[in-house]
């Protein structure tokens, strides 16, 4: 029996060049490789110097209904006015496109850097930015794409991790002790009783991008239905208490200059911040065969890693059964 070819053996340079130019494009350079794991990413430009993102899609991961879903809503959204990295259409109107076996997008490259989270301009205008966008999110709903599953998530990320051998005996028992004892929290929490909506759902500063006090979002390939937390949490990144309330004002401030904001969701910022946790291990650990993750994450292999990420699982545990010290 063969052996799979990993998901993008196949995407030489010369396929992606003649992919974009199959499209009507011509590109007078090669492709350059951005930093993307669970997708294959190029900046290219065109023959007027035009500036594009391409975006190859894992196969698998998305049906063609999911990702156009995605696209769907960045239309609905630069057509309000919100900032966003909208993908490029065709004359038929089409902006997800099939060659040679593969899916891809091409984006406007949106110029600028990431912002300053320790910079209350920077938290506010990021706020309204979230809050524009969730107040068109709350429109509609999605029909194809996720929706948030704390419990089932986590317990699936769980066997993931536990079905390698990436542990010994003692971690292992830790790690299925620790577990079990954050997915006994999360299920104690009443998920039903929040409003739900359309959000980015990775919400990190990697995916903001602009300069002083304007700002765009990008890379919506996680955009799922979600309480609005999921999108403000990562932002509040401080140590330190009083710092960790000014940028919860801040971001808080900005975002109602477009929408209401349920305090009652803060409850909900540690068990999030432990589901990411949870899934961001057991991703890299399923993405192995993948080449691209053994290169990017090697440190994942070694027992140093595991005790440590073990050592954080506990630490928030701990953390979701407190009341946040910065709102005291």
């Amino acid at each position: 029996m063969t052996t799979p070819l990993p998901p993008f053996a196949e995407l030489s340079p010369t396929l992606v060049v003649s992919a974009i130019e199959s499209l009507g494009f011509w590109l007078p350079g090669e492709p350059f490789a951005l930093n993307s794991y669970e997708n294959r990413v190029y900046m290219v430009h065109d023959e007027e110097r035009k500036r594009w993102v391409v975006k190859f899609y894992r196969p698998g991961r998305w049906t063609d209904a999911q990702i156009q879903e995605e696209h769907d809503w960045l239309f609905e959204l630069a057509n309000a006015g919100v900032p966003v990295g909208a993908p490029w259409r065709n004359d038929d109107g089409e902006s997800l496109h099939h060659v040679e076996g593969f899916r891809l997008a091409l984006f406007p490259q949106l110029s600028g850097q990431a912002p300053e989270l320790e910079n209350p301009s920077h938290l506010f205008v990021l706020g309204e930015l979230i809050g524009q966008m969730h107040a068109v999110g709350e429109r509609s709903a999605f029909t194809q794409r996720l929706s948030l599953a704390p419990v089932n998530m986590a317990r699936q990320a769980g066997e993931v991790v536990l079905s390698g051998n990436w542990m010994d005996r003692r971690q292992r028992q830790a790690y299925e002790r620790i577990s079990a004892a954050m997915l006994r929290q999360l299920d104690a929490i009443d998920w039903k009783s929040v409003a739900w909506l359309r959000v980015h759902g990775d919400c990190h500063i990697g995916n903001m991008l602009g300069r002083d006090e304007h700002f765009a979002l990008v890379d919506f390939d996680d955009a799922l239905m979600a309480p609005a937390v999921q999108d403000l949490w990562m932002l509040l990144t401080a140590e330190d208490a009083e710092e960790r309330f000014m940028q919860y004002s801040e971001v808080v401030e900005g975002y109602e200059q477009a929408r209401e904001f349920d305090r009652s969701e803060l409850a909900l910022m540690e068990p999030l911040r432990a589901l990411r946790l949870v899934r961001h291990s057991a991703w890299i650990v399923s993405r192995w065969e993948d080449p691209a993750f053994p290169a990017a994450f090697p440190w994942i292999s070694g027992a140093e890693f595991w005790d440590s990420h073990i050592r954080q699982l506990e630490h928030q545990r701990l953390a979701m059964d407190q009341a946040p010290r910065w709102l005291a």
